[in-house]
């Protein structure tokens, strides 16, 4: 069974310890495929040399609304730069907005979120979301950049907003937060969802499984989120691994983009 992480940090520091232990215990597991979202400009070098040292791992470049203080707009240059000479990053992102954290103004949030997206549309990438309580409002923003594809990392919204969202042509990604019992309205939603539409993420080192609160999450955990959402869909896991790996694969393009022996 090979399963994929769609969304893990595994460039950072929590990981420093003990990252080659972290990946051999996520390749026991199953995980074959990873892709590694950018948050900030100064972390694009430590992905890069990861995924060029470990089979398995793809990058994405972005700037993540949480570090708004951390991003000016040479960023932005520095981003369509790094994607022009780049051909192996496989989205743009972790962008989107972020409407939890009172202190991060909004309006230079939509900038920095509206600007990825144009630069993941001139690039023909997609892009990897975020939007902890702003789904009405990312979905504005990919109202006006219609051929970008997405996926919503970590959704959390209603049951209307992933029909939209769906409806869209969005991707929604799922982690530890499903596997809690009292995420009733989460469990509807990916029990509901079209199969093409879900993908799995573990988003480690944040949102361990339910049993595993305050503990440092990392990729292996993702076969316990795949058994979580098979039983929610009332079918087995393999089959579970399969739809999402390949739904994964279709959305990061991994079947045409140009890769390297490594992949």
């Amino acid at each position: 069974m090979e399963l994929f992480d769609t969304h893990v940090h595994l460039d950072l520091d929590p990981f420093d310890p003990d990252r080659p232990a972290v990946l051999d215990r996520a390749r026991a597991a199953g995980v074959t495929q990873m892709v590694l979202p950018g948050v900030t400009r100064d972390r694009w070098a430590d992905m890069d040399a990861l995924a060029r040292r470990e089979p398995g791992l793809y990058v994405a470049r972005g700037l993540h609304p949480v570090f708004l203080e951390q991003h000016a707009d040479a960023d932005l240059d520095a981003l369509d730069a790094a994607l022009d000479a780049d051909p192996q990053a496989v989205a743009v992102g972790e962008t989107g907005l972020d409407g939890f954290v009172a202190e991060l103004d909004f309006d230079t949030q939509w900038r920095f979120y509206t600007a990825q997206l144009a630069i993941a549309h001139n690039h023909d990438l997609p892009v990897i979301l975020h939007c902890r309580r702003a789904v009405d409002a990312i979905l504005k923003g990919l109202r006006q950049h219609p051929g970008v594809t997405a996926i919503l990392h970590s959704f959390s919204g209603s049951e209307q907003q992933a029909r939209q969202a769906v409806d869209r042509g969005c991707v929604l990604g799922f982690g530890g937060p499903v596997t809690f019992d009292r995420a009733r309205r989460l469990q509807r939603i990916v029990r509901d969802l079209p199969e093409e539409a879900l993908v799995l993420e573990t988003d480690a080192p944040d949102q361990p499984l339910a049993g595993h609160r305050g503990e440092r999450n990392e990729p292996a955990m993702i076969a316990g989120v795949n058994a979580a959402v098979a039983r929610l869909r009332n079918t087995d896991p393999v089959s579970t691994a399969i739809l999402t790996t390949r739904n994964a694969r279709r959305v990061f393009r991994l079947d045409t983009v140009r890769t390297n022996e490594r992949h």
